[in-house]
């Protein structure tokens, strides 16, 4: 096998190599809902709109399984891959890409099943639901595709190729666009021609990902090795449940929110309806910055997980540091462009009438307004998970999203009625900050012991 680049090449030069094509995959990801909520608000309207939002839990939960199963693989290859263990990463590998269709079979079932109500669980009216159940039932299909090429993505990044990764998530969403435009515009296809675009674009995305398979130059894809194994599955989950967490935990938020737009939407002008496509809007211009960020520390975690396997503590901490400053730099910078173009974003998704745009606005605004803790916040999940500390991960997930933004999101309706949903955001993420910044702070002064002592160890050595 050849020398892994990830221990070898100068840490900027590896976290720009690895980053910009995960930025631009993460993007992409995002951009196949964003590109079918524009298409829908400006061909149906913001009634199809809210049933993409109120479809857009499927998505969460999609994704929740699929970083589960592509981080907690990747990360477990990537400490093996350190420590010289080729035959258990190659295990690895396989347990991934078993687990990754399994998922994606299973989810497909259940959601067809139970489709309607749980879109009216998610939040759907009466007036929505037609519109959500002819974009879901179509876009549920192509589960499969996305749970194993994001497996196979994340394999591919830590075989050392993120352009690869990159290119085939970029060619889905390219196909993605071109075809919202001829299902909903020549062919007038309505919900069913987007969500048709969205899985064809992502069955290219799996053509293009398997494509990689016999071009592996780290790993190899045995027959054997898809055959399930307790025990690496096991270590699978556990370095992916942090980021299942998340996701999940999102989606119990995205839940909640709906239901209480609906709620406390019907006591106010603005209505139900309104409330719940704005506040699916505000998520989607979220789910960009956060695929910038994501971007950033997803391409440095193969990074973080081979040095630290292979103990090259310096390396480690250089790597935390420098993703750190752009992380937060970069969410600084998102935060900014939202505050100061809260409209030009909004009429992006379609426009409407101007109590619709009042109130979007100033949903947006408000939001939005602590993004910038997200740098520290994803890099800190992202570095204890590619080092093989899931518990510190876990922390931070159930703190975001169950300890602080579920309680708010019941409480300060109560007392602020429907601008509580807005400012439950803004708490949390200030609870969040605090959290993040004790635990990170506290495992660098952790590697910085490390590093000392090899320093020691090799001053002995050396004398």
């Amino acid at each position: 096998m050849a020398e892994n680049i990830l221990g070898v090449l100068p840490i900027p030069k590896l976290l720009r190599r690895f980053a910009l094509p995960s930025i631009i995959s993460m993007l992409v990801n995002s951009v196949y809902n964003i590109v079918d909520q524009i298409f829908i608000g400006h061909r149906i309207g913001y009634i199809g709109n809210g049933a993409t939002s109120v479809s857009f839990p499927f998505v969460t939960f999609f994704m929740a399984i699929s970083l589960l199963i592509g981080v907690g693989t990747a990360a477990n290859v990537g400490l093996n891959l350190g420590r010289k263990d080729q035959k258990r990463a190659d295990l690895v590998m396989g347990n991934g890409i078993f687990l990754a269709l399994t998922a994606g079979l299973m989810l497909f079932t259940v959601a067809e099943i139970f489709l309607i109500p749980l879109l009216r669980c998610f939040g759907a009216t009466d007036i929505i639901l037609p519109y959500a159940v002819d974009y879901s039932r179509i876009y549920i299909i192509g589960v499969i595709f996305v749970t194993v090429s994001i497996v196979l993505s994340d394999l591919i990044r830590a075989d050392g190729s993120p352009s690869y990764a990159m290119i085939s998530m970029l060619s889905g969403a390219i196909l993605n666009v071109i075809l919202d435009y001829v299902f909903m515009y020549p062919l007038d296809l309505g919900m069913r021609g987007a969500a048709l675009a969205s899985i064809i674009g992502q069955f290219l995305n799996l053509v293009v990902a398997l494509s990689y398979l016999r071009r592996f130059r780290t790993l190899n894809l045995k027959r054997e090795n898809l055959r399930p194994d307790p025990s690496v599955i096991k270590e699978i989950v556990s370095l992916g449940l942090p980021s299942f967490i998340t996701q999940f935990a999102g989606l119990l938020v995205s839940i909640t929110m709906n239901q209480q737009a609906v709620k406390y939407g019907a006591l106010t002008e603005y209505g139900s309806e309104i409330p719940v496509t704005v506040f699916g809007i505000v998520m989607k211009v979220n789910s960009i910055m956060l695929a910038l960020i994501m971007g950033t520390t997803i391409g440095a975690q193969p990074i973080f997980s081979y040095n630290y396997g292979a103990r090259n503590y310096r390396r480690v901490r250089q790597l935390a540091i420098i993703t750190l400053i752009t992380t937060s730099i970069m969410s600084v910078c998102g935060m900014l462009a939202v505050q100061l173009f809260p409209q030009q974003i909004i009429s992006a998704f379609g426009q409407e009438d101007a109590l619709y745009n009042e109130f979007a606005t100033h949903a947006l605004i408000i939001m939005t307004i602590m993004i910038f803790i997200l740098g520290i916040q994803m890099t800190s999940i992202s570095y204890f998970q590619a080092i093989g500390k899931p518990r510190y991960s876990l922390i931070v997930s159930i703190c975001r999203q169950i300890g602080f933004m579920l309680p708010l999101l019941y409480i300060l309706p109560l007392i602020m009625g429907l601008d509580g949903i807005m400012y439950s955001f803004v708490f949390c993420d200030i609870g969040v900050l605090i959290v993040c910044t004790v635990l990170f702070t506290k495992e660098l002064k952790d590697l910085n012991r490390l590093i000392k002592n090899q320093d020691q160890v090799c001053g002995s050595a050396s004398r």
